[in-house]
This record gives C-alpha cells, sequence and structure tokens, in this order.
C-alpha cells in the first residue's frame, strides 16, 4: 500500500535512511540522524506543499519517496527533486517502481514542471529506475562529493511531467 507519509512511520524511515548513510554513497551525509532531524526535514517537505510517500506492507514501511523545492528563488518554484529510499532487503522487488510512479503521478497533478533525480554513480538500479520512468541524463559532476576515502561523481536526471499547464 502507498499513502501518505504518518508521525508513527518515523522511526522505520530513519532507520533505513541511516543505513544508507552508513552503508552506501547514495547519500552524501555521515553521520547517522536520530528520528527527531527525519520528523523535521519531513515537516519542512509536507510544509511546502510536497508529497512524502511510504511504501507499507504488512504494517512495515519497507520505503519511502519524496519531492522537495529544487531550489528557493521564485522561477524555480515548478521544478522540484525527487528521493527515494527502500529497506535493503526489499530492493528489486518492484517497490520502488511503484512508489516513484505514484510520487510522479502527485506531483503532474500539482502542475509541477520538471522533476530532477540526482544520483550518486555508479548506482546501476537508481540510474534503471529513473530512465524506466522517462528521466533522461542531462548532467554529470565529476568528484564533488568524498565518502569512504573516494572521490565520487553526481549525475542528473530529470523528467518533464507537464509541457503545459
Amino acid at each position: 500500500m502507498i499513502r501518505p507519509v504518518l508521525p508513527s512511520d518515523i522511526s522505520s524511515i530513519t532507520s533505513i535512511y541511516n543505513y544508507y548513510i552508513e552503508q552506501s554513497s547514495s547519500t552524501f551525509e555521515e553521520t547517522k540522524i536520530n528520528a527527531k532531524e527525519m520528523e523535521l526535514r519531513i515537516g519542512v517537505v509536507l510544509e511546502s506543499d510536497l508529497p512524502w510517500l511510504v511504501y507499507e506492507q504488512n504494517e512495515k514501511v519497507l520505503a519511502y519517496a519524496y519531492a522537495t523545492k529544487w531550489k528557493n528563488r521564485s522561477a524555480y518554484r515548478y521544478s522540484v527533486e525527487s528521493s527515494i529510499y527502500a529497506d535493503p532487503n526489499s530492493v528489486q522487488k518492484g517497490i520502488g517502481s511503484a512508489l516513484y510512479t505514484q510520487l510522479m503521478t502527485e506531483l503532474k497533478r500539482m502542475k509541477v514542471h520538471v522533476v530532477i533525480g540526482g544520483i550518486t554513480l555508479p548506482n546501476t538500479a537508481s540510474v534503471r529506475l529513473h530512465e524506466k520512468l522517462g528521466f533522461k541524463k542531462v548532467a554529470e559532476f565529476e568528484e564533488v562529493g568524498f565518502k569512504f576515502e573516494k572521490w565520487r561523481n553526481v549525475g542528473y536526471w530529470q523528467l518533464i511531467l507537464n509541457e503545459h499547464f
């Protein structure tokens, strides 16, 4: 079941995200966060009237996806950046595709024009997910992050959701 985030999801979301902080270069954060910090981050998204969705199965959050403002200048108001994270035991089971598809549906309904996804490279699974949904690679920045004693590139994929309003 895909649904909007609830306060009761914060612990599970924090746990999923902390896995990626400690085990992956998918996020450039290097220090685990606590539930209070995650609650604040979720609040910023919701206060911006943007979606934060979770994929729940058997009363357990298996993945989450959300959108944030791309930048704060007013001309960027129709562009967002999307993020998705899944419990490592739930990867490659179609959950990410279903959740991300629902996020795109909601963003399109909200009249978002462009969705941008940043991907630390290499990340075949994330590239495949984005391209499956129609995202196109538009940029790659070399060695912009340093994590796990290695320089990391970041690629950007974008999807134009609404050609005209």
